[in-house]
């Protein structure tokens, strides 16, 4: 299959990108491929909102751009910053012109909430399902483009470069071009090539990699493994943030549902299990301290209690405020028998997002030529070592806008290999006679992970995970070579190598800032850097 530009991710980085393609090359194909139904994404789960300035007699860019550069603790790239927060409010408005519904005052401005590390109200929000609304409007505006095709359950196994052409091809090599790539097709059960001249990754994050996360079982970074197996670069990925405030249910391991930051915007009170607010204790921010601040302090008071959570309070919220914000949270509480006006709600941290990830420039372009990515799978520089609040789902849309930008401006002069590429090689490989072999791996990566690895991290910790992740590593690869290629296979194979840079990441970095955490350097070095694999 051949198409003009191709698409990896259906979430609002992908869908946004392909929009702007169709709109601007009506006489090109485009095609948007996602391993599950179209909507099952990162962005569906967004639930706290999109920050942008919206009120200019209280807040600025300026006063954006600082509290972004905070929350980042010195790694922010200064200039993306600037970019992302000034040219951000020109594609909110844009997804409002698609349908894009936020929740507006009685007198018809928006509602706008503040959440952790803001220093203004400045957060856009639909009710507490944001990313679903905006995804849901990106999807019905995407169904009138007639060049675009949205292919469903199609799992992308590789990216095509000059290695599958017989050329050496090493992380020295500065000409890498991606070609296409290689895709499972879930519905016949066979490999297949998709061939473009440009593409974007837009794959989202690897929460999955940790016991619990607020992420979809599909955020299993597949596109960072990807790219680094075609030896492109790889940036920061130490930086995962827990998020403080997931729904804590016994037994229940994998997606956790998420307490939105709003909820503390709104004035909800972290307590532990002795009913004692304790952030005082850690942030003179109290319960809108940054995120990594937030959930530290939570780690901190579950050790010194030998709790497996603590309580986040909104028994003072009035009961038609809350259900107006937050229905969902309301319902999910209710269901578990929790009722929001009477009972404290059990909250632990939960890994919830990536800073690192994918390497780009500010047009979103990676190290390997023809190959964009944005959102959650890219490292921007917007981030830094820790994410402000409410800034991805903006970030996702302004690099969308600058990678359409950049990409249309060849695209006529750019061709497509099309008899050189070969097909996927699959000989003398048959289907494993027992899955135990990947689940059992993925529970054991899993648990190593969180253990090791998790909001505070030691040398010695690392030093396991890493011989750990070798053996696991040898044992999938061993795997990989014999049997016929699976989706949950790929996806071991996948979070395997996420894992690997995130600990190799860690150990690198031999200082504390934003979030990693490390208790044999516990003090920020006076030069950062970014690390990069």
């Amino acid at each position: 299959m051949k198409t003009d530009f191709l698409v990896i991710g259906s979430g609002i980085a992908g869908l946004t990108y392909a929009l702007k393609v169709a709109q601007d090359c009506p006489d090109k194909k485009v095609t948007i491929l996602t391993k599950t139904q179209s909507d099952e994404t990162n962005t569906k789960y967004a639930q706290g909102g999109i920050a942008g300035v919206m009120d200019f007699d209280k807040d600025s860019f300026n006063k954006h751009i600082e509290d972004t550069l905070i929350a980042g603790d010195g790694l922010c790239n200064r200039e993306v910053v600037e970019i992302v927060v000034k040219e951000g409010v020109e594609r909110i408005k844009e997804i409002i012109e698609w349908g894009a519904q936020f929740d507006k005052e009685p007198d018809g401005d928006f509602k706008l909430g503040k959440e952790g590390g803001h220093s203004e109200s400045r957060i856009l929000h639909h009710k507490d399902v944001t990313g679903k609304e905006m995804e849901r409007a990106l999807l019905a505006t995407i169904a009138k483009k007639k060049n675009i095709e949205l292919i469903t359950h199609c799992f992308v196994l590789d990216i095509i470069t000059q290695h599958h052409l017989g050329y050496l091809v090493t992380k020295s090599t500065t000409d890498i071009e991606c070609y296409g790539v290689y895709v499972l097709n879930l519905v016949t059960n066979k490999i297949e090539k998709i061939l473009s001249s440009t593409t974007l990754l837009a794959t989202g994050g690897n929460g999955q990699v940790y016991r619990t996360t607020t992420n979809p079982s599909i955020a299993t970074g597949d596109g960072v493994a990807m790219v680094y197996r075609a030896k492109g670069r790889i940036e920061n990925m130490e930086f995962i943030q827990f998020h403080p405030t997931a729904l804590y249910e016994p037994g229940v391991l994998g997606q956790n549902f998420l307490i939105t930051e709003a909820v503390r915007g709104d004035g909800g009170i972290l307590r532990n299990n002795k009913g004692e607010a304790f952030m005082a204790r850690y942030d003179e921010r109290k319960d809108l301290a940054p995120r990594d601040i937030v959930a530290r302090a939570i780690d901190n008071e579950m050790k010194i209690n030998g709790t497996e959570y603590v309580y986040l309070d909104c028994r003072h919220f009035s009961k038609e405020k809350f259900t107006e914000h937050f229905p969902n949270i309301y319902e999910k509480c209710l269901s578990l028998g929790i009722d929001i006006t009477k009972d404290m709600i059990p909250v632990a941290p939960a890994a919830h997002y990536s800073c690192g990830g994918v390497k780009t420039d500010e047009w979103a372009r990676t190290s390997i030529k023809n190959l964009y990515a944005a959102g959650e799978c890219a490292s921007t520089g917007l981030h830094g070592a820790n994410r402000l609040a409410s800034n991805s789902l903006l970030e996702a849309m302004v690099f969308a806008h600058r990678a359409y930008l950049d990409s249309v401006k060849n695209v006529e002069n750019k061709k497509t290999l099309i008899a050189e590429i070969p097909d996927w090689k699959a000989d003398g490989t048959s289907f494993p006679k027992e899955m135990i072999l990947i689940t059992q791996s993925l529970k054991e990566l899993k648990l190593l992970m969180s253990d090791y690895v998790g909001i505070v991290r030691n040398n010695e910790r690392l030093q396991r995970a890493n011989r750990r992740l070798d053996l696991l590593h040898e044992e999938t690869e061993a795997l990989y070579e014999k049997t016929a290629v699976s989706p949950q296979l790929c996806e071991l194979r996948n979070m395997i190598t996420v894992a690997y840079l995130i600990v190799k990441s860690a150990e690198f970095r031999h200082e504390s800032v934003g979030l990693h955490f490390n208790t044999d350097y516990p003090e920020k070095s006076d030069k950062i850097q970014n690390i990069v694999l």
